[in-house]
């Protein structure tokens, strides 16, 4: 250690420490007129200095180490710690994931609907269209299509069977 310094030290509160930060500081009598404010560090060799220092440098070095105390906390409480996969991901969705085959079924089903529907008599699909894709009542589409609520829900009744029959 570089000159004379005391072996005892004021009793200072345990403060957690990130890995990276280089120093320790240190004072003797701080509750005193005379108090006297040190570093302790170690140089790029490994060798162990320990210098008295100026209490506003001392009080500067005890807000970083404060400031990274509070970033420490910020993390610890605030950010994932565990390593993200995919696996743990899917874990935490709402909805599990389909097996592809379940995605490539649903949309070869779609295909084959889609393709059913353009051979329906013009009415029926345009008036199943306003229904099921458009989300619209059997009211609305009898006011659009200028005809009466039972005209329009037996044409969509008609054209559900009709899919029936196509897609059997």
């Amino acid at each position: 250690m570089d000159g004379k310094h005391p072996n005892q030290y004021d009793k200072r509160p345990k403060r957690r420490k990130d890995k990276d930060n280089p120093y320790e500081l240190l004072s003797v009598g701080m509750d005193t007129p005379t108090a006297r404010y040190y570093i302790r560090f170690k140089d790029g060799q490994g060798v162990e200095h320990c210098m008295e220092i100026e209490k506003p440098l001392f009080d500067m070095l005890d807000g970083f180490e404060l400031e990274d105390i509070s970033h420490l906390n910020e993390v610890d409480n605030h950010y994932e710690h565990s390593e993200l996969t995919e696996a743990s991901l899917n874990e935490r969705a709402f909805e599990a994931p389909q097996p592809i085959e379940a995605i490539v079924n649903y949309k070869i089903e779609c295909e084959e609907l889609h393709r059913a529907i353009r051979h329906l008599p013009e009415i029926q699909r345009r008036r199943l269209i306003l229904y099921y894709f458009c989300d619209m009542t059997y009211e609305q589409i009898a006011e659009i299509e200028k005809c009466s609520y039972p005209a329009a829900r037996r044409s969509i009744l008609s054209a559900i069977d009709n899919l029936r029959k196509i897609l059997e």
